[in-house]
């Protein structure tokens, strides 16, 4: 799973209003010939990213090239259950990439136009955002 492998802070602010409008950066098809775009704003967890990953790669059985577009860098904190209010924020569980509609998640290259669109597929369905094939012509 991706996580950042050192931090400056170790907990972070939510700052959810930060994903307001559309991305504009890393949101073209630069490195593959396919891309999985998502369509809505939200927040990819580490997990959810490597499970894509993996639904990616057993369909097309390690065949063509994956580009992973985004990183989770920011943690997320939890209280532990049936703790009582105050003392302080909870411990970090989880990283999330925090992405704004329009970002492209993965890029493929040496397949199939059926193939990726099939794999991309089954790796939307691991994300809680509605996602979108895209080619390097159609962006």
């Amino acid at each position: 799973m991706l996580f950042p492998k050192k931090t400056k802070y170790r907990k972070w602010h939510r700052n959810r209003g930060s994903l307001k409008g559309v991305a504009t950066r890393g949101s073209r098809v630069a490195f593959g010939s396919f891309g999985l775009k998502i369509s809505e704003r939200g927040e990819l967890t580490s997990r959810q990213i490597e499970a894509a990953r993996r639904a990616i790669q057993r369909y097309l059985k390690r065949g063509g090239k994956l580009w992973i577009r985004v990183f989770p860098h920011k943690p997320i904190t939890q209280k532990a259950a049936e703790v009582p209010m105050g003392s302080g924020k909870g411990s970090v569980e989880y990283y999330v990439a925090s992405l704004k509609a329009g970002t492209v998640v993965f890029e493929l290259e040496g397949v199939t136009v059926d193939q990726a669109r099939e794999a991309f597929t089954l790796a939307g369905h691991k994300f809680p955002v509605k996602t979108k094939f895209v080619t390097k012509e159609h962006q």
